[in-house]
């Protein structure tokens, strides 16, 4: 497997388009199409709020009953989400203009939204937005880039990926793109991910290898504790490596799957790094656990603390908030077993022996956490599992952001 420049249209067969519809923003592009020159097949998993926003319900009915699916349409600026019938209409209409345009059936077309909740689209400009993206679609990397930072909303930089991996002697490519940086707090996932690829696989795999590998990538960010109305991955798959179709249980589904994973977990700490007004990606690494369900359990109890979010962007190595959140996790140990130590690029640090502080240098811990990247490791001495989870510190740029978002 290598990493490639690039993202969505990255792999063969797929064309993206970036145009400015002034949904809500003035200044800059708001929408973005993903387009494939063939039908492909199509994957997805969705958030698990109660409160589902319009794109999703399309989506989710796209996935399952569609015979194939060419193209998506995405805005950002306003979320269609509690809009009620009307809202959901509008995304028919989206998926019926872009059809006409592209010449595919509405219904081979998935939509997306990101911004602000409650308000309609303004679904004139959806629709000249449509006009544009169709006429200037591309199948270059400046093309899939530019698509990328259309669908940002908060966002502070473009979200994309691409690799490479050999499956029955042809190259297949994966790549994707995705937006988020506050309301992150997965039950599936949290935020929106598009992800494409020229492989041959069944739609049964494709489905297989994407809900499975959210628990590992996606379901490990969090932000800010807010699991989103509009949370959607989609993968689409169009088949133009021409490799052996891909089935559940042999190696070559095994070499998908952990490229589509490389993918996913890219996008996702990327994701995390970006949280509204961080200044540092928190990584959280426990290690020895007796199972995974603990190790996870662990791991985003931690990266989900405010207290050790503050910990982290005050640089202060505040060890004691990180055994208080892995208390109240819900998983049982040891405290007086566990060690931590603290990673970045400025070196690593044992804090914790035993439950007990270790002889550290406070200096050297703050340099440690003084860097964009920052690891915590906790070693629960209790078995062999593990899990990740990724997330972000809390400043004050969250609360500047997000007290005045609708205006």
């Amino acid at each position: 497997m290598k990493e490639i420049q690039g993202g969505v249209t990255a792999a063969k067969g797929f064309e993206a388009a970036s145009a400015a519809a002034e949904i809500k923003y003035k200044d800059r592009t708001d929408m973005a199409m993903i387009y494939s020159q063939v039908p492909c097949r199509a994957a997805g998993t969705f958030t698990t709020n109660v409160v589902k926003a319009a794109p999703v319900k399309w989506d989710q009915n796209v996935v399952k009953n569609s015979e194939y699916v060419q193209a998506v349409v995405v805005n950002s600026g306003i979320a269609n989400a509690c809009t009620g019938t009307e809202g959901y209409d509008y995304c028919k209409t989206t998926a019926e203009k872009a059809g006409e345009v592209l010449h595919i059936p509405a219904e081979a077309v998935l939509v997306g939204s990101t911004g602000v909740i409650g308000m309609q689209l303004p679904i004139e400009r959806i629709c000249v937005g449509i006009d544009k993206l169709a006429a200037v679609k591309s199948d270059t990397i400046a093309a899939g880039t530019d698509a990328a930072k259309a669908i940002m909303t908060t966002d502070t930089c473009k979200k994309e990926l691409a690799v490479t991996v050999e499956i029955s002697g042809k190259t297949v490519t994966i790549g994707g793109m995705a937006k988020g940086s506050g309301m992150i707090h997965p039950n599936m996932c949290t935020m929106l991910s598009f992800v494409t690829t020229d492989a041959v696989i069944s739609k049964a795999a494709l489905q297989k290898a994407l809900s499975e590998d959210v628990k590992d990538t996606y379901n490990m960010i969090s932000v800010d504790g807010d699991t989103s109305t509009n949370d959607t991955v989609l993968v689409l798959a169009n088949g133009m490596a021409e490799n052996e179709e891909i089935v559940e249980g042999t190696e070559d589904y095994a070499r998908f799957a952990e490229a589509l994973h490389a993918v996913n977990v890219g996008l996702a700490k990327m994701i995390a790094g970006d949280g509204e007004g961080a200044t540092a990606l928190f990584e959280v690494n426990v290690v020895g656990a007796e199972t995974k369900e603990q190790a996870v359990l662990l791991s985003k109890s931690v990266v989900c603390s405010n207290l050790t979010k503050t910990a982290i962007a005050g640089h202060d190595a505040n060890w004691g908030r990180i055994l208080c959140a892995m208390g109240y996790s819900g998983a049982q140990f040891d405290p007086e077993k566990v060690d931590l130590y603290l990673e970045s690029a400025a070196g690593k640090l044992k804090i914790v022996e035993n439950g007990r502080a270790a002889s550290y240098s406070e200096e050297k811990a703050t340099e440690i956490l003084s860097q964009p990247v920052v690891i915590a490791t906790a070693d629960m001495k209790m078995g062999d599992a593990k899990a990740t989870a990724w997330g972000c510190d809390l400043t004050h740029g969250y609360i500047d952001i997000n007290a005045d978002y609708r205006s």
